[in-house]
Parts: C-alpha cells; sequence; structure tokens
C-alpha cells in the first residue's frame, strides 16, 4: 500500500477528528499489546484479527498504520516509554538519597513497571529481536537511550564524589545486557528468585561498578 487513507475530518460526538484519532490508534496499540504480548504473538497476528481485538476495521487499520511492523514499532516505544517515566520520577523522588538508596529506588521502580505486565516484557525482550534491520536499529537506539541515562547519573554521581570517576559507557552498556537478560529470564520463570532479589542483584552489580574494590567515596569539605 502507497501510503494510508485519508483520516476523516471535523467533530463527531463531541471530539475532534484528532481525538478521534488518536483513541483509534490507542485501541489498536491496546489489542496489539495483547496479541504480540501473549498468543499469538507478534508473527502469528494479522491485520484482520488485530482490527477485530480493537473492535475496529481494516480500513480504519490503514488510516493508521501502513503495517503490523509500524504498530509493533509504536508498541515498543511505548513500553520502553512507561518504564523510563518510571525511572524519571523515581529519580527525582530520591534525588537526596544516599547513593546506594537512590540506585534501588530507581531499579524498583524499572523492574516493578516492566514486569507489572509480562506483556511488556514479551515486547521489550522477545517479539522485536529479529523482526527487520529497521527494529534491529530501534531496539538498539532504545538501548542506548537507557545507557546514555546511566552514564549522566553515574558521570554526577562521580563529579559529587560519590562514585569512582571514570568513563561509563562500556560497563554502563554491559551493566543494561545484565538488566535485559536477567529480567527476561526472572518473567520467563528460569530464574529461582523473587523479584526484590532480581532487583538487589542489579543494584550490587551498579554500585560495585560506581564504587570499585579499592575505592571510597570522598568526605564531604
Amino acid at each position: 500500500m502507497a501510503g494510508r487513507l485519508r483520516a476523516p475530518t471535523g467533530r463527531y460526538a463531541g471530539k475532534s477528528a484528532q481525538e478521534r484519532q488518536a483513541e483509534r490508534r490507542q485501541r489498536f496499540l491496546d489489542a496489539a499489546l495483547q496479541l504480540f504480548g501473549d498468543t499469538p504473538g507478534y508473527r502469528g497476528t494479522t491485520v484482520a484479527a488485530l482490527s477485530e481485538a480493537a473492535g475496529l476495521s481494516t480500513r480504519q487499520f490503514y488510516e493508521e498504520f501502513r503495517t503490523l511492523e509500524d504498530v509493533l514499532a509504536a508498541l515498543h516505544l511505548q513500553v520502553n516509554d512507561w518504564a523510563e517515566e518510571a525511572v524519571v520520577a523515581a529519580f527525582a523522588a530520591a534525588r537526596d538519597l544516599p547513593l546506594a538508596d537512590r540506585v534501588a529506588a530507581i531499579f524498583h521502580a524499572y523492574a516493578g513497571n516492566v514486569t507489572a505486565d509480562p506483556r511488556r516484557i514479551r515486547i521489550t525482550f522477545v517479539e522485536i529481536v529479529g523482526v527487520s534491520p529497521r527494529m534491529e536499529e530501534q531496539r538498539l537506539e532504545r538501548r542506548a537511550r537507557w545507557v546514555d541515562l546511566i552514564c549522566a547519573e553515574a558521570t554526577a554521581a562521580a563529579d559529587r564524589g560519590e562514585a569512582a570517576p571514570r568513563d561509563y559507557r562500556l560497563p554502563a552498556t554491559a551493566f543494561i545486557g545484565s538488566v535485559n537478560g536477567l529480567l527476561h529470564d526472572w518473567s520467563a520463570g528460569w530464574v529461582d528468585a523473587t523479584l526484590d532479589e532480581a532487583v538487589e542483584e542489579l543494584v550490587r552489580q551498579l554500585l560495585g561498578i560506581l564504587r570499585p574494590v579499592g575505592w571510597s567515596p570522598e568526605r564531604p569539605r
């Protein structure tokens, strides 16, 4: 299909065309979270099945998206945005806490958001993998945003004398791999631990990166 069909304009039932379009788009994403994140998964879903689950028509689908991959891309970004919002809020709330407490609060917020719905984990760590070069680029771009977030906070902690001064990009990249792997395996039942125990392990790993053996925080002047 060369492009999306033109969406209707004007007001209807007290809502603008833009409001109705946003509602339709969200209904497709909600249906995709269910079908892609559970059964039958992204690869087993058709446009007709997604439209039926959303309670909309295939014509309305093509008014919002060109392909099912476009839906997967939008859903992947939405799931990551939810987690990022939870982390940013945790950062703000824990800003005045000691480093170890801040790290714990942040990762409890992230893990709590991502694992609150098993379908989010599947979208983030399973369904998007290997779909296409475009999806792989998007997955790595979002992963890079998490790396940037850790680097920024680690550097700020180092500037305050709470963490060792160093280039944190390589260890942050390795750590994000640990986060993704552990939470995926935990959600799949491959890790015999509670979520709190999994988060505590991640906190210990990050604190070990920030405060390696032989280094100690500077005393306030």
